[in-house]
């Protein structure tokens, strides 16, 4: 790493640090390795496609950023001045469609088992598999420790906006990103004695974590190992339409909807009264002037708790839930390791 190639360096954001110590302690297991597809029809000039994702790297520091933690007390990232991002291509024309998606498949499995060295940058890969004269699969692999899924509609933006011009022969101005820097500055300013207060009182009397036994007890030794598998179902459009009026007559959100629905699934299932779940806020500050146009990783996960009152009617309680989640949002900030030790 050249001393001169350095921009910036400055602590991890307590989501950051959970994310680096989970890629460390199982490298292979692609678990923070996110990935993009699509397929882009027409006719790609693949130059200018090249050129606006580096334009768009050279104006994200966090998009220039490695990881160091070797003899070192504490762990930092550090922003390089020039970092090239890697665009690998392929020509699968040859091949059918029902080979392409196989080799696809293939190909995303192998890139989330290659993974990152978090201490060398770039955190990001790109890839363009051509599969006719006018089409081609795009893949964006990159690690979750650098993006929130809020940023990625802003980098993407940003590509497309600067591809228009390029392949027109133009240039594009646009305003200076403001760098992820500053959101760690932010968190290093908020009072942690008054986030502990609130954390000890709202979670005060609850030492033991909510069971979710659905179908087996858990064994002895199963409790400390780890799996992943994502479970994904959609509600039909009526179902959505009636929750969505459901909560506009009642001024709540959707969210306190389906937490509130959460709550009461643990409540089922454990037989407990008091329930507690993490749920991952968006942790982007509003007294932080342009937080919403910032790239970067702002989310953290929090415990929500959820106090079951079968006599109290359910539009009540959901109103109760939502006023505490307000008051959590001030100390969206907190770390959750240290919310677990108060």
């Amino acid at each position: 790493m050249s001393k001169r190639n350095i921009e910036a360096v400055y602590p991890l954001s307590p989501m950051q640090q959970g994310m680096l110590f989970h890629s460390l302690y199982a490298p292979e297991s692609g678990v923070y390795v996110e990935q993009l597809s699509c397929t882009l029809r027409g006719d790609l000039d693949v130059p200018a496609f090249r050129r606006a994702w580096q334009r768009v790297v050279d104006r994200h520091a966090v998009l220039r950023t490695s990881f160091v933690w070797k003899q070192l007390d504490k762990t930092l990232q550090v922003v390089h001045r020039q970092v090239t991002i890697p665009l690998e291509q392929q020509d699968w024309r040859g091949l059918s469609p029902a080979q392409q998606q196989a080799r696809l498949d293939a190909f995303l499995q192998q890139e989330r088992r290659r993974g990152f060295d978090l201490s060398h940058p770039p955190l990001a890969r790109l890839a363009l598999m051509r599969t006719a004269e006018d089409a081609h699969i795009f893949v964006w692999s990159h690690h979750h420790i650098l993006l929130d899924g809020w940023s990625l509609p802003l980098i993407l933006g940003e590509v497309f906006a600067l591809y228009e011009a390029f392949r027109q022969g133009r240039d594009l101005y646009l305003k200076p990103a403001r760098p992820y820097r500053d959101y760690i500055a932010w968190l290093q300013r908020q009072d942690l004695a008054e986030a502990e207060a609130f954390w000890r009182e709202t979670l005060a009397g609850f030492t033991a974590p909510t069971p979710l036994v659905v179908d087996r007890p858990v064994e002895a030794g199963e409790a400390h190992k780890e799996a992943y598998g994502v479970l994904e179902s959609h509600l039909p459009a009526t179902t959505t339409a009636t929750l969505q009026a459901l909560a506009r007559q009642h001024r709540l959100t959707l969210s306190t909807v389906v937490q509130g629905a959460w709550a009461l699934l643990l409540n089922r299932y454990s037989g407990e009264d008091d329930v507690v779940f993490g749920a991952t806020v968006s942790g982007r500050p509003p007294d932080l002037p342009g937080v919403e146009t910032m790239v970067g990783l702002f989310i953290n996960t929090l415990p929500v708790r959820a106090r079951i009152r079968p006599e109290t009617p359910v539009v009540e309680w959901l109103r109760r839930l939502q006023a505490q989640l307000a008051a959590m949002r001030q100390y969206e900030y907190s770390p959750l390791v240290q919310v677990q030790e108060w």
